[in-house]
């Protein structure tokens, strides 16, 4: 019982960090670009400009 006192503020706090850091991703535009990415790994950056003009 005395290792709940422990482990549930630990959980609690590791979630909150959790939070923010999801939170500050969003902020800062890390999920502006979901395409992109796969794009990327699939073609050359040569196709991918010739596609764009």
């Amino acid at each position: 019982m005395t290792g709940l006192l422990f482990l549930i503020p630990a959980a609690l706090f590791l979630g909150l960090i959790g939070l923010f850091a999801f939170l500050w991703s969003m902020k800062s535009g890390q999920y502006d670009d979901l395409d992109g990415a796969s794009y990327r790994a699939l073609f050359e950056e040569d196709e991918i400009e010739r596609e764009g003009k």
